[in-house]
């Protein structure tokens, strides 16, 4: 066992489990999602501010000692995290805000936040011995799975559904990957991906099972924190499909708390598109979630039966957070006000954040007098299609200065 984990808890039944292979508890199925515990008085001893300050890894295999893995030399494996934090001068004027702050996660190595996960995914195949690492998606976590095993060695098998962009699905086959399109949604895809890794003995990257996920990715938040001198805004935005994003960013700065390295924990703004919005409505209705329709072009968290639900619902009110949901009209508004005003190049998923944030100042969830950070998810590259819709084309001109002159461009 670990020195710094001291095992598992069941988040729906509260047993206390030894850590090891096992992904979800064994009395709650596959529902029973576990959180990793960690012991913090052991992890005191040599890891804080002091030591980060002397740190010079200047990617997300700095907070090692927080992640789930035995200790080893990160250096071989792609250099995920340290993504810029930028002071969003021109955007905090346009909606009124006293501060905000854009984290740009879409310039990971394979260009979205969901790098932090499978770089952990896939240094825990590394250490457990396997050779093939699987999992579904709907586009990212597909891609950064398939570009971090390439960088080590593995294989993988990736499930998408068939409407997955044509620019993630050229990245898995460019990283080499097996890629089956599944004819059907979100669910159908996670299913065959579930019942294949089972049937193959592969190693599973699902986030809404593998607890390890979360993980990698609350690695944004303590970044965020150090960032801001350990001083996070009063807000942190994230866009949320499955759940395990939001519950890691939530987990990130729950470990700081826990080690005296911040005084307070930010409250979590999560936000859906209005077109697949389950934890949006369980919250305004204050009941369990349904399956919802994934009807949103924000491909990435289009997932209307989220497989980590208590984790993300977790997050929001256990740090006085609040949820919103924004029509995709605001999205891809929101796309060009990122792109426009600050230089940062969203896909709609990656700036759904910042539209919720817009959408939270209007009805006074969020008062101007706070400072906020907003997670940027995801490059605008994997999603030209919607970009363009989101910014228009250009317009043609005649090689001829009087012709440009004449035709209204400038």
């Amino acid at each position: 066992m670990m020195k710094h984990i001291l095992g598992y808890r069941c988040t729906l039944c509260g047993a206390e489990l030894p850590y090891d292979e096992r992904m979800t508890c064994p009395h709650c199925g596959e529902k029973g999602i576990l959180d990793i515990v960690f012991d913090y008085n052991y992890i005191k001893k040599s890891f804080g501010r002091a030591a980060l300050a002397k740190d010079r890894t200047n990617s997300m295999w700095r907070y090692a000692p927080l992640m789930p893995l035995e200790p080893r030399d990160f250096s071989p494996f792609l250099r995920v995290g340290w993504t810029p934090l930028y002071t969003a001068n021109r955007l905090s004027a346009e909606l009124g805000l006293k501060t905000l702050y854009l984290k740009d996660d879409g310039l990971n190595p394979t260009a979205s936040l969901k790098d932090r996960a499978s770089g952990v995914a896939v240094a825990k195949a590394v250490e457990l011995g396997y050779d093939t690492i699987a999992c579904s998606s709907t586009g990212n976590a597909a891609s950064s799975c398939a570009g971090n095993a390439a960088r080590m060695g593995l294989k993988t098998v990736i499930f998408v559904p068939q409407r997955a962009p044509e620019g993630k699905v050229a990245q898995l086959m460019i990283f080499g990957a097996k890629v089956v399109s599944v004819k059907g949604d979100y669910k159908a895809t996670f299913e065959l991906s579930k019942a294949a890794i089972e049937k193959y003995g592969w190693y599973n990257r699902n986030a809404g099972i593998n607890p390890i996920l979360t993980e990698g990715k609350k690695t944004v938040a303590l970044e965020i924190a150090e960032q801001l001198n350990w001083e996070p805004t009063d807000w942190v935005a994230v866009s949320v499909g499955d759940g395990c994003t939001i519950g890691g960013v939530y987990n990130g700065f729950h470990d700081l708390y826990a080690l005296g390295m911040i005084e307070r924990v930010p409250k979590i703004l999560g936000v859906q598109s209005t077109g697949c919005c389950p934890f949006v409505d369980a919250a305004r209705e204050h009941r369990p979630l349904v399956p919802a329709a994934e009807n949103t072009l924000a491909d990435s968290i289009a997932v209307g039966v989220p497989r980590n639900p208590v984790k993300a619902m977790r997050a929001v009110s256990a740090s006085n957070g609040a949820w919103i949901a924004v029509p995709d009209e605001e999205i891809l508004a929101a796309m060009r006000l990122a792109g426009a005003k600050e230089g940062v190049f969203g896909e709609p998923a990656g700036v759904t954040a910042l539209a919720g944030v817009r959408r939270a100042l209007q009805e006074g969830i969020i008062k101007s007098g706070e400072t906020v950070t907003a997670i940027s998810t995801g490059s605008g590259l994997k999603d030209v299609k919607n970009a363009l819709r989101a910014a228009g084309t250009p317009k043609l001109c005649e090689p001829d200065l009087a012709a440009l002159d004449k035709s209204g461009i400038l």
